[in-house]
């Protein structure tokens, strides 16, 4: 399975590179992966309907976190709706996209991305993995409905599905991590197993519950689904109609088991679903655009599955995984049959399609086999469905929660009254003839019916064959139920029974609402003006936008003082606070660990207090800079060299940092606004000082458990097979936090980058080749200059400078080569190796500007970012495909000619990854706050001295 969802990260990945090359027929390339997962759960079938199949890959083991995978007849149901509708959708985008649709290759990589995470999704037995694979359905689906980002409807649209579904994921995780923490596990069929109760859990399942309704668009969040019609069709297709949607009535149905008996549970699952049914199909009867009326369709047919699903008496179960399949074969086929109407007659509008019916008889039969499983006539899989739950709710009268039995049953009824109605609207909508239309002439299909077909005639051939589809739909109804209670038999034909009794009725009276359908829609038009939940969401979202702007503009006033004051004085308060409130505190404090701390620690002093009285502002930063250089050597003294090499050359990155933000700000500090409190400035900065001396002090005095730190050693040497304890720690022993670390390097570059560049974020570095002194008055043959002119160096560079460094620059790469392979063992690594190649390419282009950095480092800073994480993220992930932990690492040791005895441990190449980040920081550093900042400032001279020459010209003279 994990070998499967590796599959479907290579195919997205690559599908993007394949389109070129393979245009639309890409789709098929991608229409691969979800096929494979498809075979696989087939072959699974036997085990997961027998008590399961299980993979489990260590994640942490001292936080009992893995990678655990389970299928067992419920997931089992659920991957193959999942992977099978995924792969026919993707082989209808083939014929569905025109050669020329923007942005191909992406929407495949991103619709196998999201079929893969759904997949995931489905087979996840540990929640954190659930929830990461929840959360990666919701950015790719948001990626998808705005897909085209042109239209503002497509953005709005993707926003909103974002925002609700993310925030109600936020609350299932907070669910989650509580059940987790309760049960002592976060193996989800162990939390089931165990049904933990109480008021704290009874908290946790509605949070969980909170992000299972949004998930699932069910009211009042059931706004989001009919907005996201503004996706392409096969997007609707197939995430909200088969996969993604599912994902609530999934989890729903999987917790039922423990918690349908909870209070609060049944009543709110009762009470959401029948809102859904009503609202989704009383709103469905009023839309003209088909793919609107098939969303709020799909709203109603929602609050019928978690209904079903979430009861939680098998009878009912039994119907909820069956209406499961039922509703993932007849919606995905009614949406790629809008999508094929749409396509060959350039409308989806009610009222501009007329006989259709007669022109393309063959679409017409497949969305009416759809549309009678909707609507639960048999022999199709949607009566076979309905009628179990109807059979499940009858039943239910008799037991505990009866008059809630009672609510579901007259609410479904109702529902499946304009369930009826609606399917009878979309037929007439879509392809009976309309007097006074004029008659529709649709295009060749050129295979857009083949997939529609597919799914069409899988809804009948699945309703004939219920016998045999028994054989899945029984075990799962039972993994969906309390255990216990006997699994009746899902059949096609139970008799002459009450269940259908109400069906016959649903069919005459949503037959009989249809012919109506004139006095309805004129009752609809009156109660148009009703409030409605997604008017609800805009005038939130406006009252939020209000509410940060004013906010926003009461904090951010723009002065650096009143930052720091309002950030020091929380800091001062809290820590105040906890000082008095935490005491009584034990106090040790030693004068020195030797006399040679003592004068460095007084030139540091006398940095810090300088620093407050230096009148350039390039005075002082060097005087910090002497604060971070007095730190190194402290670590010298200490025996720390490791450290005290890393902080060396962060300070000095930091300092050129520094210095290149400083060409941007007068050299002068307080010339054009002097402070006015500069005693009570120096007072609070005392008071802050000497909180933070004593919270240092109380820290350090409050130790009583036996520190770690006199094992790393031994554990470094025998774990990580180095000397270097450091190091070894960085890319071994924590290196998920270095991983971590990594990423939030890598935002904080581009974050940066971004408040520089104005227009764009390309690599404009220029090339010595760019030169004209080094290409068109250089002759032909003539060796290329190994230092550049005089003439052809910046302004105010010098040539000294130039060649110092140049001498230089390769030595010091060569000593960042060796930092990075000789960290495990001795001083440096990854990331001191990278920021000594960073001095290398500052000291290039300080001496001689971007020119020089361009011919220093000719490849662009974010190539480097995203390898070095990928590398770091591949070596930490790479272990667990050959039977080991994340992040093992692997030994070897051999005697080599000339080199003589080597060492290699396989954690190496995440250093690499470390290396190659810290590199690319500096790069986007070096050309944001550098390069980008030279060539803004070579802009504005030159506007400023155009708009003086203008305003030097006679007046007649520009007349003229």
């Amino acid at each position: 399975m994990v070998t499967v969802l590796v599959a479907f990260a290579v195919v997205a990945l690559l599908v993007p590179a394949l389109t070129p090359l393979l245009g639309r027929r890409v789709f098929t390339v991608a229409a691969l992966a979800p096929a494979a997962a498809a075979v696989l759960t087939v072959t699974q079938t036997d085990r997961a309907l027998h008590g399961g199949v299980t993979e489990r890959f260590t994640w942490v083991p001292e936080l009992d976190l893995a990678l655990a995978l389970r299928v067992d007849a419920l997931s089992w149901v659920l991957a193959l709706v999942v992977s099978v509708v995924g792969a026919l959708v993707l082989v209808y985008c083939a014929s569905y996209f025109g050669p020329k649709e923007p942005g191909l290759g992406r929407f495949a990589g991103v619709l196998t991305a999201f079929a893969g995470s759904m997949y995931g999704l489905v087979i996840a037995d540990d929640v954190i993995v659930l929830f990461i694979l929840w959360e990666a359905t919701t950015v790719f689906s948001y990626l998808l409905i705005g897909h085209d980002s042109v239209k503002r409807a497509s953005r709005a649209a993707a926003m909103q599905a974002l925002v609700v579904t993310t925030a109600g994921g936020l609350a299932m995780l907070a669910g989650l991590v509580i059940l987790s923490v309760r049960t002592g596990t976060t193996q989800l069929s162990a939390i089931v197993e165990q049904a933990p109760s109480g008021t704290v859990v009874t908290v946790a399942v509605v949070l969980v519950l909170l992000g299972a309704l949004t998930k699932s668009a069910i009211v009042p969040f059931h706004f989001w689904l009919p907005a996201a019609m503004a996706a392409p069709t096969p997007v609707s297709a197939y995430l909200h109609a088969a996969a993604m949607v599912k994902a609530g009535i999934y989890l729903v149905a999987r917790l039922a088991p423990a918690f349908a008996m909870l209070e609060g549970w049944r009543e709110t699952i009762t009470v959401l679903g029948v809102l859904g049914m009503l609202v989704g199909g009383y709103r469905a009867l009023r839309q003209t655009d088909l793919k609107l009326l098939l969303a709020y369709g799909t709203v109603a047919q929602l609050g019928f599955l978690v209904l079903a699903a979430g009861w939680g008496t098998p009878a009912i179960a039994l119907g909820g995984v069956a209406l499961l399949v039922a509703h993932a074969t007849f919606k995905s086929t009614l949406f790629l049959v809008v999508g094929t109407v749409d396509h060959v007659t350039g409308t989806r509008e009610l009222g501009r399609l007329s006989g259709l019916g007669r022109r393309m008889p063959w679409l017409a039969t497949v969305a009416v086999l759809a549309l009678v499983s909707m609507a639960g006539i048999p022999p199709t899989i949607g009566f076979v469905a309905k009628e179990a739950v109807l059979t499940g709710f009858i039943e239910a009268l008799h037991g505990p929660g009866a008059a809630w039995a009672w609510v579901a049953l007259i609410g479904v009824t109702i529902g499946s009254v304009l369930t009826v109605a609606y399917s009878l609207r979309f037929l007439w909508g879509t392809f009976g003839r309309k007097p006074g239309v004029e008659q529709t002439e649709p295009h060749a299909l050129h295979g857009l019916g083949v997939v529609p077909s597919v799914l069409g005639l899988a809804g009948l051939a699945l309703g004939l064959l219920t016998p045999v589809v028994a054989h899945g739909i029984e075990p799962a109804a039972a993994a969906a139920s309390r255990s216990g209670e006997p699994v009746p038999h899902l059949a096609l034909w139970h008799g002459l029974e009450p269940a259908l009794g109400i069906s016959a009725l649903t069919l005459l009276g949503g037959v009989a609402l249809f012919l109506a359908r004139t006095r309805v829609e004129a009752v609809q038009h009156r109660l148009a003006g009703s409030p409605s939940a997604a008017g609800t969401y805009r005038r939130i979202m406006r009252g939020l936008d209000h509410g940060a702007t004013g906010l926003t503009a009461f904090v951010q006033r723009g002065s650096l003082p009143y930052y720091l004051t309002v950030i020091l004085s929380v800091f001062v308060a809290g820590a105040l606070a906890n000082l008095v409130l935490g005491g009584p505190w034990e106090f040790h404090v030693r004068f020195a660990d030797s006399w040679g701390q003592v004068p460095v620690v007084i030139v540091m002093a006398i940095a810090a207090v300088s620093v407050v009285t230096a009148k350039t502002r390039f005075a002082a930063a060097v005087l910090v800079g002497v604060t971070g250089y007095g730190m190194s050597v402290l670590f010298v003294l200490h025996g720390a060299v490791d450290l005290a090499l890393t902080q060396l050359v962060v300070e000095t990155v930091t300092l050129i940092a520094f210095v290149l933000v400083l060409r941007r700000l007068p050299p002068r500090i307080a010339t054009a606004n002097p402070s006015r409190f500069r005693v009570l400035r120096a007072l609070f900065a005392a008071l802050a000082g000497l909180t933070l001396a004593i919270v240092v002090i109380v820290a350090a005095s409050a130790r009583t458990a036996t520190p770690i730190w006199p094992d790393l050693p031994a554990l470094t040497s025998s774990f990580g097979h180095g000397l270097n304890v450091v190091n070894v720690a960085l890319v071994d022993l924590r290196g998920w936090d270095t991983l971590g670390e990594l990423t939030v390097v890598v935002a904080a570059a581009t974050g940066v980058a971004s408040l520089i560049f104005v227009n764009s974020r390309e690599d404009t570095l220029p090339r010595l080749r760019d030169r004209p002194e080094s290409s068109d008055e250089r002759r032909d043959g003539e060796p290329r200059a190994w230092l550049p002119t005089s003439a052809a160096l910046p302004t105010g560079r010098s040539a000294l400078l130039d060649v110092v460094v140049r001498l230089l620059f390769h030595g010091l790469i060569v000593l960042s080569v060796y930092l990075l392979f000789a960290g495990h063992n001795a001083a440096g690594g990854g990331f001191a190796g990278g920021l000594v190649a960073g001095i290398a390419l500052a000291a290039r282009y300080l001496a001689g500007g971007p020119a020089e950095l361009g011919a220093a480092a000719p490849v662009r800073a974010g190539r480097l970012l995203g390898l070095g994480v990928a590398t770091a993220a591949v070596t930490a992930i790479v272990p667990m495909f050959f039977g080991k932990e994340a992040l093992y690492s692997e030994f070897f040791e051999a005697t080599v000619p000339v080199l003589g005895h080597v060492e290699f441990v396989t954690a190496t190449f995440f250093d690499i990854g470390v290396y190659l980040v810290v590199v690319g920081l500096v790069l986007d550093v070096l050309r944001s706050l550098g390069a980008e900042v030279d060539r803004q400032r070579l802009e504005d001279s030159r506007t400023s001295t155009r708009d003086t020459i203008e305003a030097d010209r006679d007046p007649e003279e520009v007349s003229a």
